[in-house]
């Protein structure tokens, strides 16, 4: 049997940035943040990403968040 341990853990927030005067498409711009403790809860990343969205001037499109594990036999 396997067991994951989680290692590392990034934020990462998406803002809209506006349409592509071509295309239409919609452009993000991305701000990452690196060593997020691993034991962070979803409620605390959002509340986090919410209060930091609060001091850029795009709108706020998606929070991820990346986690990475080791992963290992038990």
């Amino acid at each position: 049997m396997a067991v994951s341990d989680m290692t590392d853990s990034q934020l990462r927030l998406v803002f809209h940035d506006g349409d592509d005067a071509i295309t239409g498409e919609p452009i993000y711009k991305y701000k990452s943040f690196n060593n997020v403790k691993t034991d962070a809860t979803a409620d605390q990343l959002y509340a986090i990403a919410n209060a930091i969205s609060g001091l850029q001037q795009r709108s706020l499109f998606n929070i991820e968040r990346k986690d990475s594990s080791d992963i290992r036999q038990a």
